[in-house]
């Protein structure tokens, strides 16, 4: 029996000099890169059941998406999926949105979301900073990383955190479009990834025992 354990994830766009936005917290440079016609996004969601942001990642999205003037938007992408925005100032919420101004204690929120989801993911969409809150209380469990063709040389960082390759394992790659998908299981993930992994590989070497011989 298969058992499908519910995981925190980092999705996210990144240049390749590890920027998520530049210096003026702007994504006009992603909307330039071909995406495919195969963008993953979908699937990723379905399997999302709450989700969090930072309180720059919120504002940017209400104004892109004129979300004060056109809360329709936001129910077009999210629907009533509950979601958690981080934050140290008063900031605008979307008209029936379903989200929740919070600060403070991360591990608390993050059970909170992790009710919430049901049995789904919980989504971090961001910022950096954030996640790394995450990743300090060993919250996070897998980035996904959609690498764009661009260097952006100053912005705001992926995840200012330092992270080794023993808390990382690089567990699946693509090309869609221009982008080069990299997805990582972290923390206690990741190593059990090496692990199967490497049982995987013991396997495949094994010598063969022809059948009925004698032990």
């Amino acid at each position: 029996m298969v058992f499908v354990v519910a995981k925190t994830q980092y999705y996210t766009a990144t240049s390749i000099d590890g920027y998520i936005a530049d210096p003026e917290n702007s994504l006009d440079w992603l909307f330039e890169v071909d995406e495919g016609t195969d963008n993953p996004f979908g699937a990723f969601f379905s399997g999302v059941g709450a989700f969090a942001m930072g309180a720059t990642t919120y504002e940017w999205i209400l104004k892109n998406d004129n979300l004060l003037e056109e809360p329709q938007n936001w129910h077009d992408m999210y629907g009533g999926m509950p979601c958690w925005v981080f934050t140290h100032r008063d900031l605008p919420p979307v008209p029936d949105a379903n989200i929740f101004f919070v600060s403070g204690d991360v591990h608390r929120v993050h059970e909170a979301m992790t009710v919430a989801a049901q049995g789904k993911n919980v989504w971090l969409v961001g910022g950096g900073d954030l996640v790394g809150e995450f990743a300090d209380l060993d919250l996070l469990d897998e980035i996904i990383l959609a690498v764009a063709p661009v260097t952006l040389g100053a912005g705001a960082p992926l995840l200012p955190r330092r992270l080794t390759s023993q808390t990382l394992a690089l567990t699946h790659v693509s090309q869609i479009g221009q982008f080069a998908y990299l997805t990582y299981a972290v923390g206690s993930l990741a190593r059990f990834a090496r692990h199967a992994a490497a049982d995987i590989v013991a396997r495949e070497h094994a010598p063969e025992h022809t059948q009925g011989a004698p032990a």
